[in-house]
């Protein structure tokens, strides 16, 4: 969360009653220049009670950030140009206050790092925090490449959007490949269904929707898709549907395995009928 002169300017740790008193000690550090670890007891206490019943602690750090530090300039470029590449990367946050530094997998891009036996520590898949530093992997807003840009994809990107899923919809009607018909979306391209690869390069940790407007169309994706990397794979169809579509996949060489894998019919069951109601199932 970013807090400015005014208050908050961005971002959330959460709401309630840590957010708001929070956002007050960010505002006096900020008038005082100083950067802390603040502690805050959930629970009704004699040192300073905030008012929360739920029990537990949660520990915030405040970190003052100059405007006239070029070193801070320089590392919030680097951040936002390795979320925008969808590259891996780590930032290392000392508590002293002092500039953090931001790490790749290849090593460090910007600050002044830390020694070999902490990078290795401190970069994991998950935050981390020591005695003397926060670490935190960068978020990557994963990608959904959507196949299929009818009414339901419509209703769906401005939902994936809203929770920082990266989207991107493919169709092979020119019509239904219009950015401006998918807010939230990333890209909309005009794709050849019997080859994605021209149009689109999946990766391990790529979410793939399919629901083209025909049934032809989703198995020729779905087997392409199953033989390239991806991280989950949902495909709308009724029972009828899936059962012809997975004997005609394991036919053509598909594992069962990888069959069962596939979230077919996608979504949860909730009667959904409207495109509406069928993007938030």
């Amino acid at each position: 969360m970013l807090v400015g002169e005014k208050g908050r300017i961005t971002g959330t740790i959460g709401g309630g009653a840590v957010e708001y008193q929070s956002e007050k000690k960010a505002m006096e550090l900020l008038k005082a220049g100083e950067s802390a670890v603040h502690e805050f007891v959930l629970r009704p206490n004699d040192k300073e009670d905030i008012g929360m019943q739920c029990g537990g602690d949660v520990t915030v750090l405040f970190e003052y950030v100059s405007a006239d530090d070029l070193r801070w300039s320089l590392l919030a470029g680097a951040v936002c140009d390795r979320i925008e590449a969808g590259k891996h990367g780590w930032l290392v946050l000392p508590l002293d206050g002092s500039v953090p530094s931001l790490y790749g997998e290849a090593g460090l891009l910007c600050g002044e790092g830390v020694s070999e036996e902490e990078r290795a520590a401190l970069c994991t898949t998950h935050t981390v925090v020591t005695s003397t530093y926060y670490a935190e992997p960068l978020p990557l807003f994963n990608r959904v490449v959507i196949f299929g840009g009818g009414h339901i994809t419509q209703a769906l990107t401005p939902m994936l959007g809203a929770v920082d899923f990266r989207c991107v919809v493919l169709d092979n009607r020119p019509a239904f490949a219009d950015i401006s018909l998918f807010k939230g979306a990333e890209d909309a391209i005009v794709c050849d269904y019997d080859n994605i690869a021209e149009s689109v390069t999946l990766t391990a940790e790529d979410y793939v929707v399919v629901m083209t407007n025909g049934h032809s169309g989703d198995l020729i994706i779905e087997e392409q898709v199953l033989r390239s990397p991806h991280a989950y794979l949902g495909v709308v169809g009724s029972r009828s549907k899936i059962a012809f579509v997975n004997k005609t996949l394991m036919d053509r060489g598909i594992p069962e395995e990888a069959l069962k894998a596939v979230h077919t019919p996608i979504g949860t069951p909730i009667r959904a009928v409207t495109p509406a109601e069928i993007a938030v199932s």
